[in-house]
């Protein structure tokens, strides 16, 4: 479940307000880098949150910023030093994707196209044990078992009765014909996928093959929403070694749109539920 002190969520929070008080000046990056002697790429990751902010960097900033009141810049470097915090996931170890998980143990709602897999938050054990080494033919058992665990650990935020992670989901037919761990897997994995479509915070449409071309055919991507206004919407998209985060208003809103029309276009709840069905006795007949 979200802790009380997210340090990625705080990132970006800080990383906003910087950029505010920079915008405030009339200053570019590159302008604020000269003053600072370092590179304009440092001004950009301190904004966009992908950095860890010291407490020393918000110091600097502020005087190039001629922050005066005392008060804002005690706020700052307060959250710079909250920032520097560790989430839960680092008890994991090195997690490639930990930006991710920041956010979406935050988010307050997360839209999501799956075009591969079932999607992390809804998998089962054995079904993430067969993705994970798929996926990682030389990654050890040890490795498989983290990042397992990592990706069931994450599952808190479906299960929180108190704030649920109000997740919709628009899953590619292929997602249920492609046979990961077995049949009895699969079977399974549908099954379990049924029962949470039940749950009032979670919806499942599917893409069938019937559609063709549709708005999702380039690829998984994700939405994430927070409940705090000030926290700008994120859309994710998942690399092989790196990932890639847009938050620009116009990005935001082109993928916003495009979610809509998969959507609409895809299976309705109802439908979903008796397709999901249906595969799932299939595998479960062997």
């Amino acid at each position: 479940m979200a802790s009380n002190v997210n340090p990625t969520v705080r990132r970006r929070r800080l990383g906003q307000e910087l950029r505010r008080l920079r915008e405030q000046r009339g200053m570019t990056a590159e302008e604020v880098a000269d003053r600072l002697l370092v590179s304009q790429s440092k001004i950009s990751r301190l904004e966009n949150g992908r950095r860890s902010i010291s407490q020393r960097d918000v110091r600097d900033l502020c005087e190039v910023y001629e922050v005066e009141d005392r008060r804002i810049v005690d706020s700052l470097m307060q959250m710079a030093k909250e920032s520097r915090q560790q989430g839960w996931w680092h008890a994991f170890g090195d997690i490639p994707y930990s930006v991710y998980i920041g956010l979406e143990t935050d988010a307050a709602s997360l839209r999501v196209y799956e075009p591969q897999v079932v999607p992390g938050l809804l998998q089962t054990h054995p079904y993430a044990e067969a993705v994970v080494a798929g996926a990682l033919p030389e990654a050890t058992a040890a490795d498989i078992e983290r990042r397992v665990q990592v990706r069931l650990r994450r599952q808190d935020r479906i299960r929180d009765e108190r704030s649920p992670l109000r997740l919709w989901a628009v899953l590619d037919e292929s997602v249920l014909r492609r046979e990961v761990g077995g049949k009895h897997t699969m079977a399974e994995q549908l099954e379990y996928l049924n029962e949470m479509s039940q749950r009032p915070h979670v919806t499942l449409q599917v893409m069938p093959f019937s559609m063709g071309a549709h708005p999702g055919v380039n690829g998984q991507y994700a939405i994430l929403e927070f409940p705090d206004a000030s926290d700008s919407t994120v859309i994710y998209l998942e690399g092989v070694t790196s990932d890639l985060y847009l938050e620009k208003a116009n990005d935001v809103q082109k993928y916003s749109v495009m979610y809509e029309h998969l959507r609409a276009q895809a299976l309705n709840p109802d439908q979903t539920r008796e397709f999901i069905e249906k595969v799932a006795k299939e595998y479960a007949r062997g």
